[in-house]
């Protein structure tokens, strides 16, 4: 992770400044900001912090970040997005798409923490209007709304016509181990992977949204009802997906 994040960012930051690329559109994360123990509200003007509360791909995203300023500084135009959770249809076997499939599965656990998400089609057309723009050398955190994590999981469950999650784990089980298919699993690099999982599943962070929409005058974001509707119509359709 370390290695794509930063490696790879560098790659195409130096052949973008030697080969004459203009500009360029970076999907960072709300990660890269930073989040704080205690939680809060996040903007764009928020400093990253060392923290315990930063996950291994936060920390991997901020340095990824840093190689694109850097090629900001020497002459390339672009700005940086950071997209909070992600959501719409896709591979629900990987990245954040796996929450519509926990849901779908009837995953009975939940969590009381609180995150920002996006549409996925939100964030791609933001993405054009930004590379569309003359606008250079800002941020901008994408974010059509912040939700309870339990809310989020019943309102996939109810759209899919599921039981919604009943069962809250310990704090000491939630920050230890994850539940899948009803059973518990602790190996290896999949246990640390859960545990970054449980940080943020654990944490209190909102994102403000404002900045975008004041640069954008004509953009507005999707509902997540509305995303949440969508893509669990599409993913019913196709469950074996």
């Amino acid at each position: 992770m370390y290695h794509v994040n930063i490696e790879g960012t560098k790659n195409v930051v130096n052949t973008s400044l030697e080969t004459g690329v203009p500009r360029i559109v970076y999907i960072s994360s709300v990660a890269a900001i930073g989040r704080k123990l205690t939680g809060g509200t996040v903007n764009e003007k928020a400093q990253w912090e060392d923290s315990k509360a930063n996950t291994h791909y936060a920390i991997s995203k901020f340095k990824a970040e840093l190689e694109v300023w850097r090629g900001f500084a020497e002459g390339l135009e672009g700005v940086i997005l950071n997209p909070a959770t992600v959501l719409g249809y896709g591979n629900w076997n990987q990245s954040s798409s796996g929450i519509f499939k926990s849901a779908y599965n009837e995953f009975k656990w939940y969590t009381n923490g609180v995150n920002g998400f996006t549409d996925v089609e939100d964030l791609a057309r933001a993405a054009v209007m930004l590379l569309e723009s003359p606008i250079t050398e800002e941020r901008y955190i994408v974010c059509n709304d912040n939700w309870p994590f339990r809310k989020l999981f019943d309102t996939m469950a109810d759209n899919f016509g599921k039981k919604r999650p009943y069962r809250k784990p310990r704090p000491f089980i939630s920050c230890c181990v994850a539940v899948r298919k009803n059973q518990v699993f602790i190996h290896g690099t999949k246990a640390a992977s859960y545990q970054e999982s449980a940080k943020v599943a654990n944490s209190f962070t909102q994102f403000d949204n404002a900045k975008l929409l004041k640069t954008l005058p004509g953009f507005a974001y999707i509902h997540p009802e509305a995303t949440i509707q969508k893509a669990c119509n599409k993913y019913a359709a196709k469950p074996g997906a």
